[in-house]
């Protein structure tokens, strides 16, 4: 994932974020896992990278994060809200 397409808005809330995809007018909503995976993503962290944050500051094994990480990517990409990277 390079970014959010440019059409496609982010607003955190007080729970996680809510992405707008302003060309289909779709709501999606993460949680605060989520937005926080999302995050560092959009940061520029690699999936591997951002399953390592959600492993220290969740209790969640390594392995369990990444495939949470790699989820998350998939249904992003799918609903096409991010770029290819």
């Amino acid at each position: 994932m390079n970014r959010l397409r440019d059409d496609v808005t982010a607003c955190p809330t007080d729970d996680g974020m809510v992405l707008l995809d302003e060309r289909r007018g779709r709501y999606w909503q993460l949680n605060g896992t989520g937005a926080l995976v999302l995050r560092a993503l959009l940061d520029g962290a690699t999936p591997e990278e951002a399953a390592a944050l959600l492993a220290r500051t969740h209790p969640v094994s390594r392995d369990r994060a990444a495939a949470d990480v790699a989820a998350l990517l998939e249904h992003l990409t799918r609903a096409g809200l991010v770029t290819a990277p």
